[in-house]
């Protein structure tokens, strides 16, 4: 069941909030992106006095059939051992959430592996690893549900207000390309880069592979159909976790260029998603930037990252709270007693 997600539009909150923010001891717009950023998460959270708590750092994590056919750099072994280096607290993400008090919580999706119980790990599996989406779907309908009904749960098992995403799954920027293709009718010459690191012949033979997923799943446009034709374990339930944060009215923290394609099918499914994201980086690989476009979306940081794991979105998190700070305790002209702009 698809959670219901209304629109949070309101746009006598939006008014106050930007004379709160206007109304600081600055110039007007004088802290740039980080006032619209704060008007954001404001409208997100319902109030002028915005306070982030519990962040939530939600990495997800599957193998796919295509990963067979050569589409990446690194072997599929390589998904189960970064679960396991997520866990001891060796990954980029690990230490990234560490550094900024996120919870980080790594489920399986979807692994090729069976993981001893421990905490930090919720398995959620499937089944182990998609089909091959140039064959044929890579998922059935019912598997693609079980996936998004996953996420769902999860999130609600999860305290908070934030959510911020991110993935492992050694092929998923192939998913990604192609979720991206499929829905935006785009090329994937213009959506289809280098991934973990494919030199040109390499990512000639992951476009020919793509180009084949694409003729397998031809017409299968609608985007849960697309989602489980052309996508993998990890992106469904990231949909899921997407569209129950979107009811709870939680500000959601997307990644780059995987998370991303999870948040383009779930505003597809529910347009009003968009309203609770922050988009947290531009990624360097390539087909991100239309993807961002697609979805009108401003990301915070260019840094030219392209690990995924939800690493850009837990080095912008900084910035989200900053931006409630400036919001709750940042003087404004009348009450600092400083004179207000000439004329």
């Amino acid at each position: 069941m698809i959670p219901r997600i209304e629109s949070i539009e309101d746009p006598a909150l939006a008014a106050r909030l930007q004379a709160c923010i206007d109304g600081k001891t600055k110039p007007l717009g004088a802290l740039g992106r980080l006032e619209s950023l704060a008007l954001r998460i404001g409208q997100i959270l319902g109030t002028e006095t915005p306070a982030l708590h519990a962040p939530q750092m939600l990495v997800c994590a599957a193998d796919h059939g295509l990963a067979a056919r050569g589409v990446s750099a690194f072997p599929s072994d390589v998904t189960w051992q970064m679960v396991e280096n997520f866990l001891a607290g060796g990954a980029a993400v690990s230490v990234l959430a560490r550094q900024h008090g996120l919870a980080l919580t790594v489920v399986d999706c979807g692994v090729r592996h069976d993981f001893a119980p421990r905490p930090g790990l919720l398995v959620r599996k499937v089944a182990a690893g998609t089909q091959d989406a140039s064959q044929g779907p890579a998922m059935t309908a019912a598997q693609c549900a079980q996936a998004v009904a996953h996420g769902v749960d999860v999130v609600r098992g999860l305290p908070g207000n934030v959510l911020l995403l991110g993935e492992m799954g050694i092929g998923n920027t192939s998913v990604a390309s192609l979720l991206l293709a499929r829905l935006a009718g785009l090329p994937l010459d213009e959506v289809t880069g280098a991934g973990t690191g494919l030199d040109a012949a390499g990512i000639a033979r992951k476009r020919a592979v793509l180009q084949q997923a694409l003729d397998a799943n031809a017409g299968v446009v609608e985007p849960l159909a697309a989602l489980a034709a052309l996508g993998g374990y990890e992106v469904a339930t990231l949909v899921g976790a997407v569209l129950q944060a979107a009811s709870e009215r939680r500000v959601i923290v997307v990644d780059g260029f995987i998370t991303g394609a999870a948040v383009l099918v779930a505003s597809r499914i529910a347009p009003h998603v968009l309203q609770r994201c922050v988009f947290a980086h531009r990624s360097g690989e390539r087909g991100h930037g239309l993807m961002l476009a697609q979805m009108q979306a401003e990301p915070l940081l260019d840094l030219g990252l392209r690990l995924g794991e939800g690493s850009g979105a837990a080095l912008a998190w900084p910035l989200l709270q900053s931006a409630c700070a400036i919001l709750r305790e940042m003087a404004s002209f009348e009450s600092a007693g400083v004179a207000n702009r000439a004329g």
